[in-house]
């Protein structure tokens, strides 16, 4: 079931696609349902992201459910919130990011809530501790995630009161700049 996530995102917002779809186009895929809500955001989105950004969006798309895996950095092995994080940017655009979510929070650079853009981090106090939980915004104040043991990657709404309240704030990693490996 996986594999059409990310066959539609490519469809919306692929970069090589010789035009975008019309927004006819989209509501007949939403009405016959080959296309989840997130597929129309993405849509919205994609004119504002960028070639990379789009790129790890699509990604982080086909590791929707996902398990959580306490330490996890790997498809294979499931993730935690920051392995999720570090997986999609090394393997997307080939930045390596710190370990773990405080450490991620540190090497990007601050923005606003208001500036976000998909591709972005969001930062969460889930452990009475500042930085404790990371997720990527993909847009329209959504972002994906691995949550909690017992949970898989999936997205959810900034909006929600519960991330609301814990929201610790946004970076961003210039995306146009050189890989870094170690």
């Amino acid at each position: 079931m996986r594999w059409w996530i990310p066959l539609t995102v490519i469809c919306l917002v692929s970069p090589v696609a010789l035009s975008a779809p019309s927004d006819e186009e989209v509501q007949a895929a939403l009405e016959t349902g080959l296309v989840t809500q997130f597929g129309g955001q993405l849509s919205q989105a994609k004119d504002k992201a960028s070639s990379k950004a789009t790129g790890m969006v699509m990604q982080a798309m086909d590791l929707l459910g996902v398990p959580y895996k306490r330490g996890g950095s790997s498809e294979s092995s499931g993730f935690d919130c920051s392995g999720f994080v570090r997986h999609l940017y090394e393997k997307s655009v080939g930045q390596l990011l710190p370990r773990r979510a405080e450490e991620q929070a540190r090497s990007t650079e601050v923005i606003e809530r208001e500036e976000l853009k998909p591709g972005d981090l969001v930062f969460f106090n889930t452990m009475r501790r500042a930085f404790s939980h990371v997720g990527m915004y993909v847009g329209d104040g959504k972002f994906i995630h691995a949550p909690r043991a017992g949970k898989s990657v999936k997205i959810e709404d900034m909006r929600s009161a519960y991330w609301q309240k814990r929201f610790n704030g946004a970076r961003r990693l210039p995306l146009d700049s050189e890989p870094t490996k170690p």
